[in-house]
């Protein structure tokens, strides 16, 4: 038990999309990325997913309409709701998911990313 500076975690990393998982607690993972330029849609079946902005603006694009995140808010999207964030400039984000969750839910390609790094 000690703390996490999630700022001192953010300069070990520079690659966009590609999630560092920085704890654990009740089958949830804590997970940090810094993000920027389009994602893809995606949907993740099972699992619910946290959004929340430590810097920049985030946009995620829904079906049906578009949210805009600003540093400190935080968005939860329900398992099974189909989103596509959007980074115009570098955002960081800590995430918060279960464990066995994909990161680019039910779409591979080139982002995704298997295993999250522990940092």
């Amino acid at each position: 038990m000690k703390p996490i500076n999630i700022s001192e975690k953010f300069k070990l990393f520079n690659e966009h999309w590609t999630p560092k998982k920085i704890g654990e607690l009740n089958g949830q993972q804590l997970l940090l990325a810094k993000l920027k330029g389009e994602f893809i849609w995606h949907t993740h079946e099972n699992e619910d997913e946290l959004f929340h902005i430590i810097k920049g603006r985030l946009i995620i694009e829904f079906r049906d309409k578009i949210v805009e995140l600003n540093e400190g808010e935080i968005v939860i999207i329900p398992k099974g709701v189909e989103h596509k964030p959007i980074a115009k400039e570098e955002v960081h984000v800590l995430l918060f998911e279960p464990l066995a969750i994909k990161h680019t839910g039910n779409v591979i390609n080139n982002l995704t990313v298997e295993t999250f790094e522990n940092i």
